[in-house]
């Protein structure tokens, strides 16, 4: 300190000035700091649920959180870059031009888009049934993507390209979720490398490091200690396993694989009849839910949630089956539950990739040469856009449904029953337990619904934002007064980097329909704001036609071969320099844990040097 305040007194006034300002600056960035994390969403709640159960069910809550704000986000993106300038262009605060198609590059018969209103006297019920499947008074708002049919707002002098505008505010609301999940993924990554030691150092990480000091519940303490002896046991478990498998014979290893052989094609044939039922309904739906009469309330909105609810059966049966066929297939039991929770958000993200895939070849099912002018089944789906934002809009709306009917009908009379009742049967059943893969994986198989059907409907984000809202109360009322803790609680580490890794999974998949909605299917010609153009991608060339030849000619050459080549060998070896060192730190590390471990028994080692 006496050197530092030397060199301070006689360095020159700018440096002397540069250092106080730098030090004033970091303290103000503190404070602001410390006061920004009082006004953390949940942030006592959240404490207080770590303090009872532990960091693994709090990382639970802290992952909705997140996903709370990464959807309020997309909300504000999408609402001012596209819900906003329609919403006062159509009441007339400044001029717009509304998306009109040439008479010669389309039939006259494609462009008749009618919503389905209610008119004249209507009762209650319909518009509950409105309400519940995004029909009727809901299908000419702002949330579905019909709505938008303004081409060009003009604000004061600039115009505002709103269908370019769409487009790449979907390709933000992608980018922004993809660049945040990397970066919180990157965190827990490193937590996970830190775990990721021999068995000798995590005999010792158990013993001496494993406890969790945020506990302050006894009920939630003897879990823990329940939980460490559990992870020694398995431990000793997989050791002992691992032997055993050294061990087998030719005769052994031929009837275990066999008979893993015979439980993926059981798997195969489970995940199958999932789809195909899917597909089945999805097509019934579709062809029916216009012929059943409005007057019978019930069938109606039975007929058009069908899909929604084969789609919530297959995902509670098949990881069922999936649970009770893993145990035959002798697996080691860290990968046995890998394998399971893969299984399991297959299932859940491919049901939705199913659904799109019926809804699709319903629309680009064309029999007639009228139809194939359209490019699209243009009599079932005059907006089809408008009709997948529909299915997207009623599995969210189904999904919360069921997560409330869950902890109403099923979670409390259980608890009622455990507490009051003394039969066998029931003490032997207990309580729920408050299985955090689980949870995470429905409300990941929500938050990829919401990525597929913002596209389709820019306001899906705000939904979806109230959703999970209510959804943390719920979870933690039910945590709180029905549920207790998973007997095989996850660790917060390793939960954190698992949760953000399967979310990215179903960020990846996502991907998958919105490209090919973009890129190949080509958009409606009645509705929304690319009834210009042949498909929705059309519109960036356009927009490019439109800049100077000489940023054209930059756009052009980026977008070449002899651009995108060379630019993909360089990132090939800045890929391959970054896997070197990677290895290379790699192996400092084992060799650092070697002389760590020869100090404990050389003692030449210990020998100080004189």
């Amino acid at each position: 300190r006496d050197c530092w305040q030397a060199d301070i007194k006689y360095s020159a006034g700018w440096k002397q000035w540069k250092r106080t300002s730098s030090k004033s600056w970091k303290k103000v960035l503190n404070e602001v700091k410390e006061l920004s994390s009082y006004l953390e969403l949940w942030r006592h709640d959240i404490h207080s649920i770590g303090g009872k159960f532990g960091t693994g069910i709090q990382s639970y809550f802290s992952f909705l959180r997140f996903l709370v704000l990464l959807n309020f986000i997309i909300f504000i993106l999408m609402f001012s870059f596209v819900t906003f300038p329609s919403i006062i262009s159509k009441y007339g605060i400044f001029n717009s031009t509304i998306a009109k198609i040439p008479p010669e590059n389309i039939e006259p018969h494609c462009t008749v888009y009618k919503p389905s209103d209610n008119k004249g006297l209507v009762y209650f019920y319909t518009y509950l049934k409105d309400l519940l499947s995004g029909t009727g008074f809901l299908e000419d708002t702002s949330l579905f993507y019909g709505y938008y049919i303004i081409d060009a707002p003009w604000l004061s002098i600039p115009r505002y390209n709103l269908p370019l505008a769409y487009l790449l505010a979907t390709f933000a609301y992608l980018g922004l979720s993809l660049l945040w999940i990397i970066k919180r993924s990157v965190e827990g990554f490193k937590q996970s490398l830190v775990h990721d030691e021999d068995q000798f150092q995590s005999y010792c990480n158990k013993v001496f490091a494993g406890w969790d000091f945020c506990i302050t519940d006894p009920y939630a303490a003897r879990l823990k200690h329940s939980s460490l002896q559990y992870e020694l046991q398995t431990d000793l478990e997989e050791e002992r396993l691992k032997r055993k498998i050294a061990d087998r014979t030719m005769k052994d290893k031929l009837r275990i694989y066999s008979l893993r052989i015979f439980i993926n094609i059981i798997v195969i044939a489970v995940l199958s009849g999932c789809f195909y039922s899917i597909y089945r309904v999805t097509v019934f739906s579709q062809e029916n839910s216009n012929d059943v009469s409005n007057s019978n309330f019930q069938a109606n909105l039975l007929v058009q949630y069908l899909p929604s609810m084969v789609i919530t059966l297959a995902n509670f049966i098949a990881p069922q089956i999936f649970s009770f066929l893993i145990r035959f297939e002798d697996y080691l039991p860290a990968f046995e539950i890998r394998l399971t929770l893969m299984r399991c958000v297959f299932v859940r993200l491919a049901n939705i990739g199913v659904l799109l895939f019926s809804l699709w070849s319903q629309i680009s099912y064309c029999a007639t040469d009228k139809c194939k002018a359209c490019g699209y089944n243009y009599e079932l789906y005059p907006c089809w856009e408008s009709d997948v934002g529909q299915e997207m809009y009623k599995l969210m709306i189904f999904d919360f449904i069921i997560i409330v009917a869950v902890t109403l009908f099923v979670d409390f009379p259980r608890k009622l029953l455990v507490t009051h009742c003394s039969c066998k049967p029931v003490q032997w059943c207990g309580l729920q337990e408050f299985g955090i893969s689980d949870n995470v994986l429905g409300i990941i198989y929500g938050q990829t619904i919401c990525w597929i059907g913002t596209f389709f409907s820019p306001l899906l984000p705000a939904i979806a934002t109230i959703k999970y809202f209510i959804i943390f109360y719920i979870k933690k009322t039910s945590l709180m007064h029905t549920c207790k803790p998973a007997a095989r609680p996850f660790r917060a580490s390793s939960s954190n980097f698992f949760f953000l890794v399967v979310l990215l999974i179903g960020l990846v998949l996502a991907f998958i329909p919105l490209g090919i909605s973009i890129a190949y299917i080509p958009s409606s010609k009645a509705c929304g704001p690319f009834r210009n153009f042949n498909i929705s991608w059309a519109v960036v060339p356009d927009t490019i036609l439109r800049f100077p030849m000489g940023l054209q000619q930059v756009l052009h050459g980026i977008a070449s071969e002899a651009f995108a080549v060379p630019f993909f060998m360089v990132i090939c070896l800045i890929m391959f320099y970054f896997i070197a060192l990677a290895g290379a730190h790699k192996r400092v590390v084992e060799q650092l844990r070697e002389q760590l471990v020869m100090v404990r028994f050389d003692p030449l080692f210990c020998t100080p040097k004189v």
